[in-house]
């Protein structure tokens, strides 16, 4: 057991990575569980606690704190993408995976990661309201965008000249995010372009509460930028509500997601019809 356990983290992080470690401490843990020696439940969680340890050394991922440092890592996030990488990121819904959507290789990129079929459209990130109307031609009042931005919504406009044509050629429309989040708007600041947004797992998988949920994602992600647990309840896995807002006076609900209630009210209180 031993032998393989230490093959397969020889395999999974490298023999030079392997020896900065205390083999000993897990070794020991792992013969105790296998031998039945000592406290079980003690020497696997002491064995699990190291190899946690291991995968996170040797890991993309950076933990998020508010202050400084914060910025400092959207400045790192910021260059990744002018670089043509993907990272992963999180929002005020789920974990989702980014890239510049002016950059036609990175946005590919986003699709082979995710085996994602490029039928599916993916939706751009910008940091503040007035973007909105760089990307997307908006046919509402500028105080209902402001009232539903940022938000956990995503708004369907007819796509500008000025949007990557690559990027969902397949639809004349685009869908616009401005995550309530101060990591991911900053970072759309920063780049002053739009970062196209999907979530960060397979396609067919549930959505990404934390970074763990889409762990098999990190070797393809040049970071993951780890912002804790995002919500505790299911529900909160239905991402954000999608509304077309393309046809001036009306309006369709693609998605329901996850602030539903709330933006049919703020719709129907400008007027805005539902069309199936």
């Amino acid at each position: 057991m031993i032998c393989r356990i230490n093959l397969i983290l020889r395999n999974r992080v490298g023999s030079h990575l392997l020896s900065s470690f205390n083999k000993e401490n897990w070794l020991t843990a792992f013969t105790k569980c296998a031998c039945g020696v000592g406290d079980f439940s003690e020497s696997k969680s002491s064995a699990l606690s190291t190899l946690r340890g291991i995968r996170d050394s040797m890991s993309n991922v950076v933990k998020l704190k508010e202050g400084n440092s914060l910025q400092s890592h959207v400045v790192a996030a910021a260059s990744a993408l002018k670089a043509g990488h993907v990272i992963g990121v999180p929002t005020d819904t789920i974990y989702g995976v980014a890239a510049l959507a002016q950059d036609s290789t990175a946005v590919e990129h986003i699709y082979h990661i995710k085996h994602r079929s490029d039928s599916k459209p993916l939706a751009i990130c910008v940091g503040e309201v007035h973007d909105v109307y760089t990307w997307g031609l908006v046919t509402v009042p500028h105080s209902l965008l402001t009232s539903l931005f940022p938000g956990p919504v995503t708004l369907l406009f007819h796509r500008t000249q000025a949007l990557n044509s690559a990027l969902n050629p397949g639809t004349e429309l685009v869908g616009i995010r401005i995550p309530d989040h101060t990591f991911i708007r900053g970072l759309a600041r920063v780049c002053q372009e739009p970062l196209a947004l999907t979530s960060a797992n397979l396609s067919s998988k549930p959505s990404a509460l934390t970074v763990a949920e889409f762990e098999e994602l990190w070797p393809s992600l040049h970071t993951v930028y780890d912002g804790g647990k995002l919500g505790e309840a299911n529900e909160c896995r239905t991402g954000s509500t999608i509304v077309d807002l393309s046809q001036p006076g009306s309006y369709r609900i693609i998605r329901r997601g996850i602030a539903f209630s709330q933006t049919v009210e703020l719709l129907h209180q400008y007027g805005l019809i539902l069309i199936d």
